[in-house]
């Protein structure tokens, strides 16, 4: 009877453990882990924000010179605003030239151009250059991160806050991966940044007596196809930082890693991302920057009907193996708006669905350009001419 029992026993045992579901349980893959040496990382194509990969995302973490990412886009947006020029010259101040860590070497009262300034930040991390350059344009470097904190909150980076333009270490200063990629994905829009950061080698003050070789802190720029951006980092707290992106076939992801240990590593962990992205991912273009979507009627406008078009390019973010049949578009106005119009005023949206119905992007739709009320002359004339129409 003990022997029987014993028999019975092994049976079930073996039965468990060659059952279909014990074969699931074991085949069961593993959670994707791209960056195993780093603190903190993110994947997100540019086009849509779709997150591809995150880990430990929103985790508060120094970003070193990363900062930087936000210091260019200020200095973008101030250029497509008209308050700055490239050939505007920018004189550096002794605070400026204090500045230690990498630096570009200004000398206290050296003047440089704004384009020769960008390059500095862009390919070699200046940061004397990145404090020259806030102080012209807010007069403070004080006032200048009084911003960088006012946009970082405009974009919804709700785990981010800066005390200087530059990254080097101070007490409260912080960001997450995740609201890294926000600020390097809104610093793409201005599409002439890639002409600095994807440059790999360069000269700053190239016919005086004292040229200045620049060399990118981003090898990816020269080693990994599609590459040019978008901005290293490092401190003793920090370790190794890199916000990185790449472009092939129209699709572009962006890369970041915090916390790693040294830069070999931190380059093979964005590189082992992108490739994930390129291999598995593909998109569809369906607008370009600045694409007349539809009309709307501006009640009371100096400009009676308004294009809205898209504030950047606009993709399909799909599978490989999926088909632009698999989803649906829908565009949805707010047909008749009331003057006045901003520019950026969001006037409606483009919506993407899967076949079930999720909504898989939503993409903000603005106004061609302002319009104002128009007078009550101009009304009138308006409404005369409408009633004389109809007879």
């Amino acid at each position: 009877m003990k022997r029987k029992g014993y028999l019975a026993l092994c049976i079930m045992m073996l039965f468990t453990i060659f059952s279909p579901q014990a074969f699931a349980a074991s085949e069961k893959p593993e959670p994707m882990n791209f960056a195993p040496s780093a603190r903190s990382a993110v994947l997100i194509e540019a086009d849509t924000g779709t997150v591809l990969f995150e880990k430990n995302a929103h985790e508060k973490l120094p970003p070193a010179s990363i900062t930087k990412v936000m210091t260019l886009l200020l200095i973008m947006e101030a250029i497509e605003r008209g308050e700055l020029k490239m050939t505007d010259m920018v004189r550096t101040s002794e605070r400026a030239a204090s500045m230690g860590g990498s630096q570009i070497f200004l000398q206290p009262g050296e003047e440089m151009t704004v384009e020769d300034m960008v390059k500095g930040i862009a390919i070699a991390s200046g940061n004397d250059a990145s404090v020259a350059m806030a102080e012209h344009l807010e007069g403070t470097e004080e006032a200048f991160v009084k911003r960088m904190n006012e946009r970082a909150k405009e974009l919804g980076m709700k785990n981010t806050h800066f005390v200087n333009s530059n990254g080097l270490p101070a007490e409260n200063h912080y960001a997450s991966a995740y609201d890294i990629a926000i600020m390097s994905k809104e610093l793409l829009k201005h599409e002439q940044i890639t002409k600095f950061t994807g440059t790999y080698q360069d000269y700053l003050r190239k016919d005086s007596e004292n040229p200045f070789w620049l060399v990118n802190t981003n090898r990816l720029v020269r080693f990994y196809q599609g590459v040019d951006g978008l901005k290293t980092g490092y401190t003793g707290e920090a370790k190794y930082c890199l916000t990185a992106t790449a472009k092939r076939n129209n699709m572009r992801v962006i890369s970041v890693v915090m916390g790693e240990p040294d830069v070999k590593t931190r380059n093979n962990d964005v590189t082992t991302m992108f490739n994930y992205a390129f291999t598995h991912y593909k998109v569809m273009p369906m607008y370009k920057k600045g694409e007349t979507v539809d009309q709307i009627t501006v009640d009371k406008g100096q400009q009676p009907q308004l294009n809205i078009v898209t504030p950047h390019a606009v993709s399909l973010l799909m599978k490989k193996g999926e088909a632009a049949e698999d989803f649906q578009k829908e565009v949805v106005l707010n047909k008749t708006v009331n003057a006045p119009v901003q520019k950026d005023q969001v006037v409606g949206h483009i919506f993407i669905r899967s076949k079930d119905g999720n909504e898989v992007s939503r993409i903000d739709l603005y106004p061609e350009h302002a319009v104002n009320e128009a007078g009550m002359w101009e009304i009138l004339k308006r409404t005369t001419k409408k009633v004389l129409l109809r007879y």
